[in-house]
C-alpha cells in the first residue's frame, strides 16, 4: 500500500503542519485537553511534536506551572468547560501570546463567550475531530450513534447528532483535500422512521463543505486528481453483513477472540510462554505491525499458510539460531520454537501474537462447528445453496443446528435473525418457537423484532400477502469452479456492489441520488470513473512504467452511519487495489456481531436507560482554576540560641556593636547563612545586585 494513500499520514501531516505554521522559529508550550490529546495521540508521536519547537506538552484540565514568559499554542476540543478553562487562562495572563486551534467547529454561543474574554486570542479551526484507525479506515469512536439514530425515544437528540456527524465527515474530506460529489442511499422502503437519515445527513455535509469553501478560498487545493466521491449509506442498506460469519483473519479474530477496542486495539496474551521470561502483555494491532497489515484481509486458511511459510523461510535464513530437527509444520511447534529465540525479540513477538490468534480462532472454529453454521448462513444470506440454486429444506438444516449443544447461544440467535431476514418476516409465534427450540430466553426476541427500526419487516400476520422488495443490487450468480474452496464466503456485503456500480457508472440515481445532480448528467465524469484518473493530466506511458501515479488516483469516501463491519473495510481495500483508487471507509464505530446484537436490543429501551453522553452530568471547570494563588514562601529565620545552663541574665553586646564599622572588610560571624550580609565588592567597582538563581528544566521551564 502506498503511504501517500494513508489517512493516518494525512491526519498526522495536518496536525504537524498546523503547529509549524504557528510556532515558526519560536519555542512554545502545547496545551491540549483530554479529548484533543486522544485525537493527536492516535496519529502523531510525541517526539514528532517536540521536534517542531514545542518545549513541553501540558493538559489544560490539570494544574500547571505559571509560564508568563512563554508563548503557547492550544489544540482544544470545542466544549463549554474547555472554553471556560481557556478564558480563565487568558484572564490570568498565563502566557505572553496564545493561539488556539479547535479540533472541530466552535458553536455560536461558545464563539461569543470567547469573544468576550479579557484577552484576545488568535482562534482557528483545525478540523481533525476523527480517529484514523488504519490507512483506509476512519472511526469516530461513538457507539452511541446507533441508538441515537434508530431508537424512537432518541428523536429529540437525533438532529443535533446528525449535525455533529456532518461536521466530522466534512473534516475527513477537508483533511484529504477533497470537495467531493455527494451521493446518498435513499431506500425504497420509506415507511420506517430512519428512512430519510442518509438524505438529511448528505445535505448537512454539503452545507458544511460549502461553508468551508467560502471561508477558505483556496479549498480544495489544486491537484491533477479527478474530483472524488462521498457515498453516504447507513446500516439499513445491509442488515446481513454484521450477522454473517466472515473467515478472513481480521474479521474472524474480532468476531471470536476477546480483542479490546479502546484507545488502541489490543489482544491480551502471554509472551515468552513456557520460559522464565514469560509475561502477560497487551499486544497492539495496528498498521505498525507489518505481519498484521500483510495478513488481515486474507482468508484464515491462507493466513495460517503464510505465517508458517514465512517462519520456515526464517529458519532457512538463520540456521545457526534454530534446531534443524524440530517440526515446523504445525502452529504449536512453531510457537514453541519462537519461545527459544531471544535474539529476535520484535520478530518473535509479532509472529507469536499472530500464531496465537490464528490458533485460538481455529480452535473455536472447530469446537463451535462453525463450518456447519456458516454453510447454512451463506445459503440464507445469499438465497442460494452451494450449487447456486434455490435452497431446499433449509429450515430443517437450521433447526438441527439449533439442537446441537456445540453451537453457542450467540450463533443460534444469529442464525434465527438471518433466517427471519431471509424470509422477509415470519409470524410472531414462529419466532417464539425458534427461540424456545434453541433454548434461548424469550427476552432475546426483541433483538430480532427491533430490526424493524432499520427497515426490515421481521414479523407478519398469519395470512398476510406481502410483496417483496426488488434486490438493491441485482446480480446473476453463476457457480465458478475456482471458488469451490471458498463456498463459506459466497456472501458479499452490499458495499462491494455499490462500489462496483459506481465505477461501472451504473449506480441507480433513484436509489443513490446526488445532493447536486451534475449539469451534464455525469457524462464528463464517466471517463474518469472508468480509468480512476484524470484524462487532463494523463502522462506518457514511459513516465509511469516503473511507479504508480498515486497523486492522480481518484478518492472515494464511504460513510456508513450506524457502524461498519470489518468485511466492509476489507472490501474498500480490495476495490482500491482492483480499481486503482483510494477508497476510505468512515463510520461512527466498528461493529462486531456481538455488539450489533446488543445494540439492536437498545433500540426498544427508554432513552433514560441508555446512558447517552448528552444525558450524563457534563464536565465542569476543575476547582484548581478558582483557587487563590499560594503566597510566596517566607525565608526561614534562624532561631535564637538557647542560654547555657547556669547562665545569668543575658546582656546586649553593646561593646561589640560599638566596635563595628560600616563597610568593614571583615566578614561578620555566620557569613553566608540566611540573612547574613554579603562581602563588599572591591573599591572602585559598583556593587551588582545579587539575583536568586532559578531552578530551570530543559528549554528554560521552571520545575514544578
Amino acid at each position: 500500500m502506498d503511504q501517500a494513500a494513508s489517512i493516518v499520514k494525512e491526519h498526522h501531516d495536518v496536525i504537524i503542519n498546523a503547529i509549524k505554521s504557528v510556532v515558526q522559529r519560536d519555542w512554545r508550550i502545547l496545551i491540549v485537553d483530554d479529548v484533543s490529546k486522544k485525537i493527536i495521540d492516535n496519529s502523531v508521536k510525541e517526539d514528532d511534536i517536540l521536534n517542531v519547537n514545542i518545549a513541553n506538552i501540558q493538559q489544560i484540565e490539570e494544574p500547571r506551572d505559571e509560564n508568563s514568559g512563554m508563548d503557547a499554542i492550544y489544540i482544544l476540543s470545542p466544549r463549554p468547560h474547555i472554553v471556560e478553562c481557556l478564558i480563565l487562562d487568558l484572564a490570568k495572563g498565563r502566557y505572553v501570546n496564545s493561539t488556539v486551534l479547535w479540533t472541530g467547529i466552535l458553536g455560536g454561543e461558545l464563539r461569543a463567550r470567547l469573544a468576550a474574554a479579557p484577552q484576545k486570542i488568535d482562534s482557528r479551526p483545525l478540523l481533525i475531530d476523527f480517529f484514523p484507525r488504519e490507512s483506509r479506515l476512519v472511526s469516530f469512536k461513538d457507539p452511541y450513534s446507533f441508538p441515537i439514530l434508530y431508537n424512537p425515544s432518541c428523536e429529540a437528540v437525533a438532529m443535533p447528532h446528525l449535525d455533529a456527524l456532518a461536521q466530522k465527515i466534512a473534516a475527513v474530506c477537508i483533511t484529504l483535500g477533497e470537495y467531493p460529489k455527494i451521493r446518498f442511499f435513499a431506500p425504497r422502503n420509506n415507511e420506517y422512521r430512519a428512512s430519510a437519515l442518509c438524505g438529511r445527513l448528505a445535505s448537512l455535509v454539503q452545507d458544511e463543505l460549502d461553508a468551508y469553501k467560502q471561508f477558505k478560498g483556496d479549498f480544495p487545493p489544486q491537484t491533477t486528481r479527478p474530483q472524488g466521491y462521498l457515498l453516504i449509506a447507513d446500516r439499513s442498506m445491509d442488515l446481513m453483513a454484521p450477522l454473517v460469519h466472515e473467515f478472513t483473519y481480521q474479521a474472524m479474530a474480532h468476531d471470536l477472540l476477546p480483542i479490546q477496542d479502546g484507545d488502541k486495539v489490543t489482544f491480551h496474551m502471554t509472551v515468552n510462554e513456557g520460559t522464565p521470561e514469560a509475561e502477560e502483555k497487551d499486544m497492539e494491532l495496528s498498521d505498525k505491525d507489518k505481519v498484521w497489515v500483510e495478513n488481515r484481509h486474507r482468508h484464515m486458511k491462507d493466513t495460517i499458510e503464510k505465517l508458517m511459510s514465512d517462519f520456515q523461510n526464517f529458519i532457512k535464513q538463520n540456521p545457526n539460531f534454530t534446531n534443524q530437527t524440530q517440526d515446523t509444520t504445525s502452529l504449536n511447534a512453531i510457537r514453541d520454537m519462537l519461545a527459544g529465540l531471544p535474539q529476535f525479540q520484535e520478530m518473535k513477538e509479532a509472529y507469536s501474537l499472530h500464531l496465537t490468534m490464528a490458533q485460538d480462532s481455529m480452535n473455536i472454529f472447530q469446537r463451535r462447528k462453525l463450518p456447519d453454521v456458516a454453510s447454512v448462513e451463506q445459503t440464507l444470506a445469499t438465497g442460494l445453496d452451494e450449487d447456486f440454486k434455490k435452497p431446499k429444506d433449509i429450515l430443517e438444516q437450521m433447526v438441527r443446528l439449533l439442537d446441537d449443544e456445540a453451537i453457542t447461544w450467540v450463533e443460534r440467535l444469529r442464525l434465527i435473525a438471518i433466517y427471519v431476514l431471509y424470509r422477509d418476516g415470519v409470524i410472531t409465534e414462529d419466532i417464539d418457537r425458534l427461540l424456545s427450540h434453541a433454548a434461548l430466553q424469550p427476552a432475546e426476541k426483541v433483538k430480532i423484532t427491533n430490526l424493524q427500526h432499520l427497515g426490515a419487516r421481521p414479523t407478519r400476520k398469519l395470512k398476510e400477502e406481502r410483496k417483496p422488495y426488488p434486490p438493491l443490487f441485482p446480480r446473476t450468480q453463476v457457480k465458478n469452479p475456482a471458488d469451490e474452496e471458498n463456498f463459506l464466503s459466497r456472501f458479499e456485503p452490499a458495499v462491494k456492489h455499490m462500489l462496483e456500480d459506481l465505477f461501472n457508472n451504473c449506480l441507480d440515481p433513484a436509489t443513490f441520488p446526488f445532493t447536486r445532480p451534475p449539469a451534464d448528467g455525469g457524462a464528463a465524469d464517466a471517463a474518469a470513473l472508468a480509468t480512476g484518473g484524470s484524462l487532463r493530466s494523463a502522462a506518457p506511458r514511459w513516465a509511469s512504467a516503473n511507479r504508480r501515479q498515486v497523486e492522480n488516483r481518484q478518492r472515494v469516501i464511504v460513510f456508513m452511519a450506524g457502524g461498519a463491519t470489518y468485511s466492509e473495510a476489507r472490501i474498500c481495500y480490495e476495490e482500491s487495489e482492483k480499481r486503482n483508487r483510494d477508497i476510505y471507509l468512515v463510520s461512527s464505530h466498528m461493529l462486531t456481531p456481538q455488539l450489533y446484537l446488543r445494540q439492536l436490543e437498545d433500540l426498544s429501551m427508554d432513552r433514560r436507560r441508555l446512558g447517552l453522553p448528552m444525558d450524563r452530568p457534563q464536565p465542569k471547570v476543575p476547582e484548581h482554576f478558582y483557587a487563590k494563588p499560594k503566597p510566596p514562601p517566607q525565608p526561614m529565620q534562624r532561631p535564637p540560641a538557647a542560654a547555657p545552663p547556669g547562665a545569668g541574665s543575658v546582656h546586649p553586646p553593646t561593646q561589640a556593636m560599638g566596635a563595628m564599622t560600616i563597610n568593614s572588610d571583615a566578614a561578620p560571624p555566620h557569613a553566608g547563612r540566611s540573612g547574613a550580609r554579603p562581602p563588599a565588592p572591591p573599591a572602585g567597582k559598583p556593587e551588582k545586585p545579587v539575583k536568586e538563581k532559578k531552578k530551570r528544566n530543559l528549554f528554560g521551564l521552571k520545575k514544578s
